[in-house]
């Protein structure tokens, strides 16, 4: 059957990302967030998205082109870690609703390649539809969301450390450690 290979990785991709999404509701509603659950969701997620667009380049890459591939993975590996850095300065970055838009598209997108690559024309109830342009589309929108979205975190770190480097005894990315000769104690 044509198709077949798409529809299956479409609907395991479907799967890993509603279980993400469900686990990250669960703990959230039940108060069971973690630690080690908050360093270990963003990594699994990016995980996800690696595997995803890495193998869209390999599998369609007239549908995803390995810069665009290398924008979006990189993209997610920079704001986790700017995320990271930020918890651990004790900062809080109120930019969640956008990375929900991003998300939502990322679904949509990889999904839509991987169904165009099987199906370049959608049949949806009697009406022809361009499956090939639509991925393509999507993919486009899904980068200028992760481009936005990535500045969007960028600015909400550097608004919260210049509010950091205000306070009385500012020591934003500053560690102390015994033995630091060369550093000054503030």
């Amino acid at each position: 059957m044509h198709g077949r290979v798409e529809l299956l990785a479409a609907a395991v991709f479907l799967l890993a990302s509603l279980t993400d999404g469900v686990d990250g509701y669960l703990a959230r509603r039940t108060r069971q967030v973690t630690t080690l659950g908050m360093l270990l969701s963003p990594l699994a997620d990016k995980l996800l998205v690696s595997a995803a667009f890495t193998a869209l380049v390999r599998f369609a890459p007239e549908l995803v082109p390995g810069w665009i591939a290398v924008l979006i993975v990189g993209r997610e590996f920079l704001v986790t870690g700017l995320c990271s850095v930020a918890v651990q300065e004790g900062m809080t970055l109120r930019v969640r609703e956008i990375g929900k838009i991003k998300t939502l598209l990322q679904i949509i997108a990889v999904t839509a390649v991987l169904l165009a690559h099987g199906w370049p024309v959608w049949m949806v109830e009697g009406v022809k539809l361009p499956g090939t342009a639509i991925a393509v589309g999507s993919i486009w929108l899904l980068l200028a969301m992760s481009l936005l979205s990535a500045s969007a975190y960028f600015r909400a770190f550097w608004t919260e450390a210049s509010k950091q480097s205000r306070r009385p005894n500012p020591a934003p990315f500053v560690l102390h450690r015994p033995g630091d000769e060369n550093v000054r104690a503030q």
